[in-house]
């Protein structure tokens, strides 16, 4: 039913399920949907007058499905970069009319700078590129086994924790991307572009609902180092990071990436650079959790 593609990082190079973060989509959408439409009917079966507040499932269903959409193009027809950086800008729309209807902080509060207020450019400019960076160097932290699901969850986790009046939008969504996980660690599916996508813009647009902005960008600061590493690698050197597989464990002669760097004349298992990166991921996503309850407090 889907595709199979070679696993890289395993002797004989086994095929593998390909794409299976679709079912990521579909149940979160599902889900999302059930609870705008609960909402939106009282307990007598009757319509109630809807919130532009209440209408927080809907959006996130709706970037939800813009990123599995576009990581399901980029599977068909293996998009350019060029492309995919800006394409997440539209997802932005719903999300910058939600906070300029709710009113959100236009400002954030950066360490060693303070208070910077964005007035009106916030909703129109800084929300669409803070969801173009986020889910863009979600998705370029990849490769292995268990390393686009795991660390996602981690991140994840952690804005649930920091927005507990928003987490039951979450609920369904990670449990499901918990099980994709445990299957994808143990080397039984790929998630595929289709799947980093969409928890990419989950991050991102569940961030923005619940005014978490820097908070996760805290967290995804392993991805952004990657991401920057990789780019700025590319466009002066214009050479692409690549890891050697002997056939037990992984290691790089150069430092063109996060992992490049983890592994550079340190071999390790696949396992092992997953939970390395894993720790690094869950050591800024509590960096971000002491920074909100301290900080910001």
């Amino acid at each position: 039913m889907f595709p199979k593609v070679p696993d890289q990082h395993k002797p004989n190079k086994p095929l593998v399920s390909n794409g299976l973060g679709v079912f990521y989509v579909l149940v979160s959408v599902v889900y999302l949907f059930l609870i705008y439409f609960f909402d939106a009917v009282g307990a007598n079966g009757t319509s109630l007058p809807l919130s532009l507040a209440s209408s927080a499932p809907l959006i996130l269903a709706v970037c939800i499905l813009f990123g599995g959409f576009l990581g399901m193009l980029d599977d068909w027809v293996d998009l350019k970069w060029r492309y995919k950086a800006f394409l997440p800008l539209i997802a932005a729309i719903p999300l910058s009319s939600f906070a300029y209807g709710l009113r959100l902080r236009s400002y954030m509060t950066i360490p060693l700078v303070g208070r910077i207020d964005f007035g009106v450019y916030y909703y129109f400019i800084i929300i669409p590129v803070l969801v173009t960076i986020f889910t863009n160097t979600v998705n370029m932290l990849g490769g292995l086994n268990g390393l686009e699901t795991i660390c996602p969850a981690i991140v994840l986790i952690g804005l649930m924790a920091m927005s507990v009046s928003n987490a039951n939008l979450l609920y369904v969504p990670l449990i499901t991307w918990l099980v994709l996980a445990a299957l994808n660690l143990r080397g039984r599916i790929f998630v595929g572009n289709i799947g980093s996508f969409a928890i990419g813009m989950t991050l991102a647009s569940f961030a923005i609902i619940s005014d978490l902005k820097f908070i996760l960008a805290i967290s995804l600061l392993p991805y952004i180092f990657n991401s920057a590493l990789i780019l700025l690698t590319f466009f002066f050197y214009r050479k692409k990071a690549t890891l050697s597989f002997d056939g037990n464990k992984l290691s790089s002669d150069h430092r063109r990436s996060l992992l490049t760097l983890i592994t550079y004349r340190n071999p390790l298992t696949e396992r092992q650079a997953v939970l390395v990166t894993s720790l690094l991921v869950a050591l800024t996503t509590i960096l971000a959790f002491v920074f909100q309850h301290i900080v910001l407090k």
